[in-house]
């Protein structure tokens, strides 16, 4: 991996990405914006150069991601294709494995899910019961898994399963990717009301028969491959909440500087500008943050990035929606027309509160993990 972009270079790429949603804008076509972004090099700027990536690390795919989202045009699948799945890949996959996906996933070309969320474990990963046992060679994928995004426009799934560990006998996570059509791999769209162009699936795995090379890295490295890629997918979050919040907060100070009651603009009194200030500041301690927990990671620092990824998802889901909100008021009535475009970000908002984790387990995990006290969960 190259070191860190240097910040001239963070800017460069920063006014390019920036320009390229102004482009498109939020009534994007979203395959359209994810072909330019990949002929660009944007989706893959965090992947070896020898698969035909960037070099560079998380740090740069969030910033991507952050100028997209503050254009009006976040790409979901960015969180999922190149960042959780390509960085596990990259890390702990075999060289079979690297040539087959990860210039795809650099250019654009393939998508990657990620299957880990089950209807009955929810945020407790050790109840995971997608198992996966040997047959001769092969091994058989059983389980069930819920709110996946993507699924119908990946190649394959990320799937994370548990095995038996022969030593011990107990369940050990496992990560294993299943392409689209294996047989027994079914998917059904989940009836969602959030505005989003990336659909959610539930999926049922029976008996899915799979090659032993669809084994993701080592068998008994299950949890350390699995964070590798949960760290990316919360810094990836805290970017799709920090471009989502800046956009709003845009929106509102362009309206509230313009929009005259009373021959003064709205924005000159403090109801409306002291909490779009406070929005804007919540917005840049939380990106602040998201960019200590990109460095970490990228330094190989897995366990202060796992702190601050959480911290950082956390802070920038509190700013996202509160940033929203203000907007939303700022504008009244008009926040509320499909013209102004703010009203769908209300329910979008509220996803980066709940999902990848919730702000209530973040909080579990920083009161047991950071500061010692006894756990709760």
């Amino acid at each position: 991996m190259h070191p860190t972009l240097a910040s001239e270079e963070h800017k460069a790429l920063r006014s390019a990405v920036a320009a390229l949603g102004e482009r498109h804008g939020r009534n994007h076509d979203r395959e359209a914006l994810w072909q330019e972004a990949a002929k660009l090099g944007y989706l893959g700027v965090n992947l070896p150069e020898a698969y035909g990536g960037g070099g560079g690390g998380i740090s740069e795919l969030s910033l991507v991601l952050e100028e997209l989202g503050a254009a009006g045009c976040p790409l979901l699948m960015m969180v999922v294709s190149p960042a959780i799945c390509g960085t596990v890949i990259a890390r702990f996959g075999t060289d079979a494995q690297k040539q087959q996906w990860l210039p795809g996933l650099a250019d654009g070309t393939r998508l990657m899910a990620f299957g880990i969320t089950e209807p009955d474990a929810g945020s407790n990963s050790h109840r995971i019961t997608t198992t996966a046992r040997k047959d001769g060679a092969d091994w058989l994928l059983t389980g069930r898994k819920i709110f996946i995004s993507g699924v119908d426009i990946a190649d394959a799934t990320l799937v994370v399963g548990r095995t038996e560990d022969a030593r011990t006998g107990r369940l050990k996570p496992c990560l294993f990717i299943v392409p689209r059509d294996t047989p027994g791999f079914t998917r059904s769209a989940i009836d969602m009301e959030l505005d989003a162009v990336e659909k959610q699936f539930e999926l049922v795995l029976d008996d899915v028969r799979l090659p032993a090379d669809a084994l993701v890295g080592d068998e008994d490295a299950g949890l350390l491959q699995l964070f590798a890629g949960l760290n990316p997918e919360r810094v990836m979050t805290a970017a799709f909440a920090i471009g989502m919040g800046r956009h709003a907060l845009a929106k509102a100070v362009e309206y509230a500087r313009d929009r005259t009651v009373w021959n003064t603009p709205i924005g000159a009194h403090q109801a409306i500008a002291h909490p779009l200030a406070q929005a804007h500041i919540d917005l840049e301690l939380a990106r602040l943050m998201m960019q200590k927990a990109a460095a970490l990671y990228d330094a190989g620092d897995d366990l202060g990035a796992g702190e601050a990824a959480n911290m950082a998802k956390y802070a920038a889901g509190e700013a996202c929606v509160k940033a929203v909100d203000q907007a939303v008021h700022t504008l009244g009535g008009n926040g509320l027309t499909r013209e102004y475009g703010l009203a769908r970000l209300i329910t979008a908002a509220r996803v980066a509160r709940i999902a990848p984790v919730s702000r209530e387990m973040i909080l579990n995990y920083v009161s047991h993990q950071t500061l010692g006290l006894p756990k709760s969960y």
